[in-house]
């Protein structure tokens, strides 16, 4: 049975970090439907003034960031000075964890093309997840010739193969690329399974429903996903993991599970107590 489009968020232009211009898809006003996909932002520009001042040194606690470039570079920093970069094709994990300072910065190149995705972390984990670091890099990213098109695989699983594997919550992270006037259909089988496709170029029908591009489409129960692309080739980002069903509170940076929760958060960082442990970095 196909997994039918049961939402769709359409993005929009605005900018954030120190005044990087990009298209917000999810964010607050979609936790339930999205769940437990928190945010999501895509770059898509060819002019380095749009986002060269980058996202300066910040904190996160209580979730795990999964960005992604079709095109581009970026170079991630923590608040000790440990330095890893992304490029075309590639993505970096960061478990934020109990707690994590880094800065992103994008680097001029003919076109930024990618997106951020934020996953929430269990409640149970929130406060006592280690901040960890994983550069999926060109060498461990999976790449399967559909004859007309090509399936990526960045994170999770694809039929028997594996790519990073989660370990909090799991996600599939497929990049799926098109030629004109192609179909393709895979397996998503999984009754708690929370599953959404992400037009990051071009549009596309999803499971028999027409989808615009820059386009969030959170698919319902089933075990089968069809994508279609039109008249022109398609880059469409396939994201699978479980549905948490547990309370948000949500402020900024940080997502814990109730407001005491991110009373503390903050409260740290105004003291100086947010750090609890270092960074661990693999493929950096």
């Amino acid at each position: 049975m196909l997994r039918k489009v049961e939402k769709q968020v359409q993005g929009y232009r605005t900018q954030d970090g120190a005044g990087v211009q990009l298209v917000r898809v999810l964010g607050n006003e979609t936790v339930d439907a999205y769940d437990p996909f928190l945010m999501l932002d895509a770059f898509d520009s060819t002019d380095p003034n749009d986002y060269i001042k980058g996202f300066p040194m910040h904190p996160h606690r209580g979730i795990e960031t999964f960005t992604f470039l079709s095109k581009g570079c970026i170079l991630h920093e923590d608040h000790l000075g440990t330095k890893a970069s992304i490029h075309d094709g590639e993505a970096q994990w960061l478990t934020a964890g109990s707690g994590a300072f880094h800065s992103e910065m994008p680097q001029p190149s003919e076109r930024l093309l990618g997106l951020q995705l934020w996953l929430n972390l269990p409640a149970k984990d929130k406060l006592t997840a280690k901040p960890y670091y994983h550069g999926v890099i060109q060498r461990e990213i999976q790449e399967f010739d559909l004859g007309y098109g090509k399936l990526r695989l960045l994170a999770g699983k694809y039929k028997d193969h594996k790519g990073i594997q989660g370990r909090y919550l799991p996600l599939d992270f497929y990049d799926i690329l098109l030629e004109p006037n192609q179909s393709f259909a895979f397996d998503v089988p999984g009754s708690n399974k929370s599953a959404m496709v992400f037009t990051l170029e071009g549009n596309a029908i999803v499971s028999g429903t027409p989808i615009a591009a820059k386009t969030a489409a959170k698919l319902g129960a089933g075990d089968t996903v069809s994508i279609q692309s039109y008249e022109d080739p398609i880059e469409i980002i396939f994201m699978c993991s479980n549905r948490l069903k547990e309370p948000v509170a949500w402020y900024g940076p940080i997502v814990m599970n109730t407001q005491h929760e991110l009373y503390e958060a903050f409260n740290e960082l105004n003291t100086g107590n947010f750090i609890k442990e270092v960074a661990t970095y693999e493929n950096k």
